[in-house]
């Protein structure tokens, strides 16, 4: 009975230490091993053996990417504005030892940093580039955390400022400004619509006014054109019709009323030429008796 009351013991005894030398890691996990409190070696994720009651693992170390949101942290800008501003963290432990003896509470020193280089960053900028120069104020934020958090076996992969949150004045005054802003630029663009609207309307006017002049100089070329032809063909005409003195003189006499057209005519002024064709016409009219009027009397008549 005695002999398997030990065996028993034996047996919980050895399932104990067995249980106590077999150490699963998960994946994305590191457990730092002490060998009689001294740092020995780092577990990788998987099955490992330890030495009970000589060995010791510590608490498992997060491999993963991890965020700490830090609450909003009061800084004064250059031009002595206070502004509360909150920060993301987004960091990597990368080396499970340094994290667990170089530093003793990773989180807050992070956070302490954060809040120190953030008052120098933005202590060194007025509120409007704090505003609009984020990106920069992101990079040189991460480039100080990152040389800081080297030696801690932690790399800082972003740092993102969360909010921006100005005093209640200076968000009317910026208010104020923006609304100030935009009136102007609206009033800018209604004068640049005028403007080119009367560049265009006086465009068109020019345009139309060359294309009339143009229209009138063309009608004029044709009707130069048209009477100067018709110059030439009566003349031709003439010419090839060998028309004498005396119908040359009837046609004169046939001019005379329409040369007296028009009632601002007052004085009525006889070309010299007519004194010929009344002499010829007077001895046409001698010899219309004898019945010597011409052909081309008679024809135009």
């Amino acid at each position: 009975m005695v002999a398997l009351i030990v065996v028993a013991v034996l047996v919980v005894v050895a399932l104990f230490v067995a249980s106590r030398s077999i150490r699963v890691i998960p994946q994305a996990r590191a457990g730092v091993l002490e060998r009689l409190g001294r740092y020995s070696r780092t577990l990788e994720p998987g099955l490992n053996i330890v030495v009970p009651f000589i060995e010791r693992v510590r608490p498992l170390v997060d491999l993963r990417e991890q965020v700490v949101n830090f609450r909003p942290q009061p800084v004064i800008t250059q031009d002595n504005v206070v502004v509360s501003i909150e920060t993301v963290l987004y960091f990597t432990i990368t080396d499970a030892r340094s994290a667990t003896y170089e530093i003793a509470n990773p989180l807050q020193a992070i956070e302490q940093l954060t809040v120190t280089t953030l008052r120098n960053v933005i202590g060194g900028i007025t509120l409007e580039q704090t505003l609009t120069s984020r990106e920069n104020v992101n990079s040189e934020l991460r480039g100080v955390l990152d040389e800081a958090t080297g030696k801690w076996g932690i790399r800082i992969n972003r740092v993102e400022i969360k909010s921006v949150d100005p005093p209640p004045d200076i968000k009317a005054a910026m208010e104020k400004q923006m609304r100030a802003e935009r009136d102007r630029r609206a009033a800018i663009l209604t004068a640049e619509g005028t403007k080119q609207a009367a560049i265009l309307t006086a465009e068109g006017e020019k345009q139309s006014a060359v294309l009339k002049a143009e229209g009138a100089r063309q009608s004029a070329i044709l009707r130069a054109e048209g009477e100067a032809k018709a110059i030439a063909t009566v003349f031709d005409a003439i010419h090839k019709g060998d028309v004498d003195q005396k119908l040359l003189s009837y046609q004169y006499l046939q001019m005379l009323p329409q040369l007296a057209q028009g009632e601002a005519n007052k004085v009525f002024v006889i070309p010299s030429e007519f004194t010929q064709a009344f002499a010829g016409i007077g001895e046409v009219l001698g010899k219309a008796g004898a019945g010597a009027i011409p052909k081309q009397l008679t024809t135009e008549e």
